[in-house]
């Protein structure tokens, strides 16, 4: 029975890779970064850092994923590098804002662009429904779930290079300078550099995704590092293109602050009717997007189902083999966060909490790599320690400006892990917590609240 459902190839995973990464960022990141950097050069070799420091990330993922064949992400390797407890915070944090957050970015943008076009219908009505809609498709079997995303993956690839081939060659060029120049140095080592890695590095989050379903993917050991290098790089070069396409199309006094940022250049190179069709074009590829991350996010919680008693509610499967139980609990987070949350808030506090996490999950497995010098293994990560440290350089980065630039949301996102810890002790007959609370499920619920009062009230 269980052979059944390893059949996820190679294509499929790194659709699956693909599609979690080209979602809300790169529709929306711009905007917010001409808030603080107007430079061209700036701007591209932002994007171009994102896609390497990636790139670092899934070489070592690569390797983790064969050293530790299970799913789950983060929170398997976590357990193994460190200790269950890391594991677990992990795992929280993934389980209740990791997938469900961007989950509600994407419909959120989704319904943006749609009410563009569809003036009359309410943005949110989009949004749940397209939500609903793809939870219903992931709950029906792994076939289905497969043929869906890679499909829409395809359709959003090809209409990502309609646009950056018409933006390129069928449209009058603005204005603006891509060499380096003493404003393009100021701007690097500036503050809002810093802080629009944030969205960047938001944007580029997903190029671990196959790492959740390791246990479902096809010769793993061989397809899951392939999987994460092909839809790293992928992306990588569509980012920097995408990017350069939206900055010589559109003046830049009409991009800052956009949360729909592709429209605008779409105006330009499609006209106002076309602009309107790449809208609903854009809104239907999210919806790619969406799917990857009901697919993979609910993962992480299953297989903490399979550790944790107080969590075995969420490693029941249905007669298709499918978690369907936490595939509706994490769509039902992503609702909340629909209607609590605003755009740049979540994207920030995004992009400091799952940061910790990977930065902590590269450490352990550099530590795991000098300590095991002599193992051998199918795939090795090329030009260790180097890859490794870039992305924990640029992973410290985050993390230092997160707390100095952004305090509200780097803070909420200590707060989730305090969170996290609270429910972890619970799990413990032996802890004091016990005597307050009997069912762990309880607490997790009030967590829960607690955490939406406060991305409500930030």
């Amino acid at each position: 029975m269980p052979s059944k459902f390893k059949g996820i190839s190679l294509t499929t995973a790194s659709s699956l890779v693909i599609a979690n990464m080209v979602g809300t960022g790169v529709f929306t990141s711009l905007g917010f970064q001409l808030l603080g950097i107007t430079d061209g050069f700036s701007i591209l070799f932002l994007w171009l850092v994102g896609g390497i420091v990636s790139l670092c990330g899934a070489l070592c993922y690569g390797e983790l994923g064969v050293l530790f064949p299970r799913s789950g992400g983060e929170y398997n390797f976590l357990s193994k590098l460190f200790n269950p407890f890391i594991g677990f915070l992990s795992g929280w944090v993934s389980s209740t804002v990791g997938f469900a957050a961007p989950v509600a970015l994407a419909s959120m943008l989704l319904g943006g662009y749609l009410s563009k076009v569809f003036i009359h219908v309410p943005q949110l009505f989009f949004s749940i429904s397209v939500l609903v809609v793809i939870t219903f498709v992931h709950s029906t079997n792994i076939k289905t779930s497969s043929s869906f995303q890679n499909i829409f993956t395809s359709l959003k690839v090809v209409l990502i290079l309609v646009i950056i081939l018409a933006g390129l060659f069928f449209t009058t060029h603005q204005s603006i300078q891509f060499l380096p120049s003493s404003q393009s140095v100021k701007s690097i080592f500036s503050p809002a550099f810093a802080v629009s890695f944030f969205f960047v590095s938001y944007s580029y989050s997903g190029w671990n995704a196959a790492s959740y379903l390791v246990d479902e993917i096809r010769e793993s050991k061989k397809n899951l590092p392939l999987s994460l290098i092909i839809g790293t790089g992928i992306v990588t070069v569509l980012y920097v293109f995408l990017n350069y396409t939206f900055l010589i199309t559109a003046p830049i006094s009409e991009l800052v602050g956009q949360a729909e940022v592709a429209y605008f250049p779409a105006k330009y190179i499609f006209g106002i009717n076309g602009a309107q069709l790449i809208s609903i074009l854009i809104a239907l590829l999210l919806i790619s997007s969406i799917s990857s991350m009901v697919w993979a996010g609910p993962r992480v919680i299953k297989v903490m189902g399979e550790d944790l008693t107080a969590l075995s509610f969420f490693a029941k499967k249905s007669k298709s083999g499918l978690p369907v139980n936490a595939i509706v609990v994490q769509s039902i987070i992503s609702l909340l966060f629909i209607v609590t949350s605003t755009f740049e808030q979540v994207i920030t506090y995004l992009g400091f909490t799952l940061n910790m996490f990977t930065f902590l999950t590269i450490l352990g497995f550099v530590l795991y790599k000098l300590k095991n010098k002599q193992e051998t293994n199918a795939y090795k990560v090329p030009f260790f320690p180097i890859v490794p440290l870039v992305f924990l350089l640029a992973g410290l980065w985050i993390l230092i400006y997160g707390f100095v630039y952004k305090p509200k949301e780097s803070l909420l996102g200590m707060l989730t892990l305090g969170y996290g810890a609270f429910f972890y002790w619970c799990q413990f007959p032996s802890t004091v917590f016990n005597i307050l609370i009997k069912k762990s499920i309880k607490l997790s619920i009030f967590a829960l609240i607690l955490l939406f009062s406060f991305l409500f009230l930030l």
